[in-house]
């Protein structure tokens, strides 16, 4: 079935898209330190430039608390982003850059804008009302284009100016998700309500508390739930192991035993490492063993799954049909605690390539695959960290919601 975005001619027309820029700078040349998210949207707007359309770009960049900032600025990316889409359109774009989001100079170069033409606008959170959803800001960022596109699943889930309130100023006609978010959205939707089974959701971290709702909403639908990651150990403490002093939530042991027995009386099954790499400190030349996870030594903490756990998760990866993998299984930044991670990645790989579809999402996850090279073996990378979180918990997420329901 054809989308509305891909269907929608814009020629002629004016797109405001609610983009991702959201990347890291360097604090003293302000050079990019991964321009992934800039890449993602790149596609949306080659297809409205090459239909002959005008491209104004609306993102926010940091946690600017008291308005403009030069460390925040979007004019920092200005130049990458000229070169990103210059090379996709194999000819110059010129990106011009308005030094405010709303106000005169916004309109008048938004106005001014011709077919081709891409305008990026300044920080929109050096306004609050953007991140307080304020109806008269998003009003005045809408008369800046005659279509909203949202292609910004980073920040679906915050109930902001740009990315929710803005959609009710346009028609149903004049309002769509981009290329990213579609993308974004028929992968989770994939996953959450159309997995082939035996669907295995891999989750990792460093807290249960974090992901509670999370695995909650998957014992509906998983067959198989891998835990690994910090988290783990509150799991084993709960269930009587000793964990040395590795991390604990001792005021979510009961939690860890509600999931167990839930999960038991709905047959799913949950995999906890059977072994750990612990280390006597939490630091890249420690010293290290293999252990036992719920046999721990005392002074020693557990900060990767061992070789028997990885072997064990690997097998039950490569017999899925359903992936979902959110979060690491051990401290992965450091070399001596990263082969658990790797190993997963590695299974995903393989079980995607011999036709499972695997969904990876999740800040650190991501920088996993990006980090050992298997972005490219896995079936969708989310960019989306914190709005894939809530998405799996079930949540509606308001810059979905503000398209999707008409």
């Amino acid at each position: 079935m054809t989308s509305p975005f891909a269907a929608f001619n814009f020629s002629g027309k004016k797109a405001l898209i609610r983009v991702d820029f959201n990347v890291p700078l360097d604090k003293q040349t302000y050079a990019i330190g991964d321009d992934n998210r800039m890449r993602a949207a790149v596609p949306t707007i080659v297809k409205i430039l090459q239909d002959g359309g005008a491209v104004i770009l609306m993102s926010h960049l940091g946690r600017p608390k008291e308005g403009p900032e030069t460390k925040s600025s979007l004019i920092h990316i200005t130049g990458h982003l000229q070169t990103l889409l210059s090379n996709a359109m194999n000819k110059e774009v010129l990106v011009q850059f308005a030094n405010d989001c709303i106000g005169q100079e916004a309109y008048d170069k938004s106005e001014n804008l011709k077919a081709g033409e891409v305008l990026l606008l300044e920080n929109l959170r050096f306004y609050k009302e953007e991140e307080k959803g304020d109806a008269s800001f998003a009003q005045k960022l809408s008369k800046l284009g005659d279509v909203y596109v949202n292609d910004a699943f980073g920040t679906a889930h915050r109930a902001h100016a740009s990315t929710a309130v803005i959609a009710q100023y346009f028609s149903a006609d004049k309002k769509m998700f981009g290329l990213l978010m579609e993308g974004e959205v028929k992968a989770a939707e994939l996953v959450l309500h159309k997995a082939a089974k035996p669907f295995t959701a891999i989750i990792g971290g460093a807290k249960v508390s974090d992901k509670i709702l999370i695995i909650e909403n998957l014992l509906e639908r998983a067959t198989d739930i891998i835990i690994g990651g910090g988290m783990a150990y509150t799991f084993m403490k709960a269930q009587g192991g000793q964990i040395g002093k590795s991390l604990c939530e001792e005021d979510r042991l009961s939690t860890a035993l509600d999931i167990l027995n839930k999960a038991a009386a709905k047959g799913v099954n949950i995999h906890l490492p059977i072994d750990s790499v612990v280390a006597d400190n939490f630091a890249a030349d420690a010293n290290t063993n293999i252990s036992q996870s719920n046999q721990v030594p005392d002074g020693w903490m557990g900060l990767d799954i061992g070789p028997k756990a990885a072997e064990s998760f690997a097998a039950t990866i490569k017999n899925s049909k359903t992936i979902l993998w959110n979060g690491p299984m051990g401290v992965f930044e450091m070399e001596k605690f990263q082969e658990g991670t790797k190993a997963i990645a590695v299974a995903v790989a393989e079980a995607t390539a011999n036709g499972a579809f695997s969904l990876v999402g999740g800040g650190d996850s991501v920088a996993a695959v990006n980090q050992f090279g298997f972005a490219d073996q896995v079936s969708y990378v989310s960019t989306g960290g914190g709005a894939m979180l809530e998405y799996f918990e079930g949540k509606v997420l308001p810059g979905i919601a503000a398209i999707a329901v008409q």
